[in-house]
């Protein structure tokens, strides 16, 4: 790693291993068919299926990898942003929710909407920038007000008040093997609803990436002389710093999340072009704008209330074992089953 930091400089050593775990998140979220509206779908219509199960085994297997660096002490998250800093649960929840309505309401959540929009869904490009448009006003532009008053709503401190593996009192051996037992558990699951092995590895595979994103930051960081934010895989602020630096400056200012955004997109497209599952799709009469529209705003605001979009609170906070994201993640779930549970319900108008 000090080679690589002498080559490169720590940004362009972040922004090279946020491009390598973007890549191998990419290729795997594109072939398992990882998605969080999905499950979340399978359970609210009463049926734990295939998209569940790989859900789950990518849940466990970050949650197994992160924990077992840190009990063979390769890794420490207690100066990350997930447990140090002050945490809102009630933006959690709220957010959380708000995210969970917005992801069914545009049929997948930010990361989902990254991979299929590098694959051709127009749809998934149109409405992943606005929800990346207004994340960015929810954090320093109009809507930044409203976030701060429901963040502030019911606040916990960091440290460990928000680090669930010193609330629960357990060792993170512990942690480890309650882990690989739901790994294990989750990958039963999958052969029992027949998911093919090519998913099921791949599933696996994305929570390897988001191990490695904690693992390689924290490696740079100990490595650098600087200052570094130990971090991993999440998508709503680091699509907002790409696309503000694309936009917005001259010269772009090298990051993990830099890094990242691309990478999965390359990953992506790559792995969609060699399956030839590539191809260009667009809004229509059964996909109506309005809808993915009104998903995305509800998708942005609610990441950064929330600290985290699905991957970002869910998986990398989620394995963490940052109390915040299991509140948002958690909510996220309650609102999309919620969401379409109450969309199956309204009637869908006849066309003449």
């Amino acid at each position: 790693m000090e080679r690589l930091i002498d080559l490169l400089g720590d940004p362009g050593a972040l922004a090279f291993a946020g491009a390598l775990v973007g890549i191998l998140f990419g290729v795997t979220a594109q072939k398992s068919h990882f998605c969080l509206r999905a499950s979340a779908i399978e359970v609210a219509e009463g049926e734990l299926g295939p998209r569940l199960a790989v859900w789950l085994i990518a849940f466990t297997a970050a949650l197994t990898l992160v924990q077992a660096f840190v009990a063979f002490e390769c890794l420490d998250l207690s100066e990350t942003r997930a447990i140090a800093s002050t945490g809102s649960l009630s933006g959690a929840t709220i957010g959380g929710a708000m995210f969970g309505v917005g992801m069914v309401l545009a049929r997948g959540c930010a990361s989902r909407l990254l991979v299929l929009a590098s694959c051709g869904n127009l749809r998934a490009l149109i409405t992943g920038l606005v929800l990346t448009l207004v994340a960015q006003a929810a954090y320093t532009g109009v809507l930044s007000p409203a976030r701060e008053l429901l963040s502030g709503i019911w606040t916990v401190s960091g440290g460990a008040s928000r680090d669930l593996s010193e609330i629960l009192g357990f060792s993170p051996v512990a942690y480890t093997a309650v882990a690989v037992l739901g790994l294990v558990s989750a990958i039963a699951f999958a052969f029992h609803r027949r998911v093919a092995p090519i998913r099921i590895v791949t599933a696996a595979g994305v929570g390897v990436a988001v191990a490695l994103g904690w693992l390689m930051t924290f490696a740079i960081a100990q490595a650098s002389f600087e200052v570094v934010a130990v971090s991993s895989v999440t998508f709503t602020g680091p699509a907002t710093d790409t696309l503000m630096a694309l936009v917005a400056e001259r010269n772009v200012v090298l990051s993990f999340g830099i890094g990242l955004v691309p990478g999965v997109a390359i990953g992506a497209a790559g792995s969609a072009l060699t399956a030839g599952e590539w191809k260009i799709e667009r809004f229509g009469p059964d996909t109506p704008m309005e809808r993915y529209l009104v998903g995305a705003v509800f998708m942005g605001f609610g990441a950064m209330l929330a600290g985290g979009c699905a991957v970002g609170a869910g998986l990398s906070g989620g394995s963490a074992l940052s109390l915040t994201a299991w509140f948002a993640v958690f909510f996220m779930w309650v609102g999309a089953i919620s969401t379409h549970r109450l969309l199956r319900r309204i009637p869908v108008p006849q066309r003449s």
